[in-house]
């Protein structure tokens, strides 16, 4: 069976002490919650900040974005080392807003996923279409193909230590999201490509989030989907009450 995992992807949001506040006052409200993995995504220049107010929480730290080689003459980027040497468990590849403003392609999120997963890092790997292309019925054929271009090389074994998160570009912070049934359309066709991509054992293992306005209100109709399996949360990540309540209705999931 696999666990929920709710993520928040803080974004460019947040100043140094209200990060720290949102993370003590979130590590309070999870303390007992054992059945759902929880994580967030600061600011890189708050990475350590946040680390030390989760030191005792169960909460995992997480980057949203990194570079694809150890070291060396670049300018402005992360390396997996770095991040790993300031706590980070998790890292966001290929989020909407990397591939629509930064021009990230599948090729350069794969060669990430790569570095990542030899790091012994965790990657949270993002697929998703844009408006026009869910009009234009191009949803299974755009979301198959970032999924072949980001996930190319794996093992079975380094697919499994691999999550997936399913962001229609169309929901995310337009306060539209996708209904449960879409939703559990493409995450359903994205394990059925996972299975040909690797194999039916390994499609069932891995963790396939959603992403794309999701909040306390229908939080819990969507995890309920059976192959929804967590939730990459932005805007509602930066309260606790928010953010709280989607960890709730995760927490209330049976499957």
């Amino acid at each position: 069976m696999r666990k929920l995992f709710i993520a928040g992807n803080w974004k460019m949001n947040l100043d140094r002490a209200k990060s720290v506040e949102l993370v003590r006052g979130l590590a309070d409200a999870f303390r007992t919650t054992t059945n759902v993995d929880v994580a967030v995504c600061p600011p890189a220049v708050y990475l350590s900040e946040v680390a030390g107010a989760l030191q005792g929480s169960s909460i995992g730290l997480g980057a949203q974005n990194v570079y694809s080689k150890p070291d060396g003459a670049f300018t402005g980027e992360l390396s997996c080392p770095m991040l790993k040497d300031v706590g980070c468990r998790y890292v966001i590849l290929g989020h909407s807003e990397r591939r629509a403003i930064f021009g990230e392609t599948d090729a350069q999120i794969n060669e990430k996923l790569h570095a990542v997963l030899a790091a012994g890092l965790t990657p949270i790997v993002c697929v998703g279409e844009t408006l026009a292309e869910r009009e234009a019925g191009r949803t299974a054929e755009v979301v198959r193909s970032q999924c072949r271009g980001s996930l190319a090389g794996l093992s079975e074994t380094q697919m499994r230590a691999t999550v997936l998160a399913y962001e229609p570009v169309w929901a995310i912070g337009t306060g539209r999201t996708a209904t449960p049934d879409q939703a559990e359309e493409v995450h359903r066709d994205i394990r059925e490509l996972l299975a040909t991509m690797f194999s039916s054992e390994t499609s069932q293992q891995i963790i396939i989030q959603y992403g794309g306005s999701v909040k306390a209100d229908n939080a819990l109709e969507l995890l309920s989907q059976p192959n929804i399996d967590g939730a990459l949360v932005g805007g509602a990540s930066l309260k606790v009450d928010s953010f709280s309540g989607i960890v709730q209705a995760a927490s209330a999931v049976k499957k």
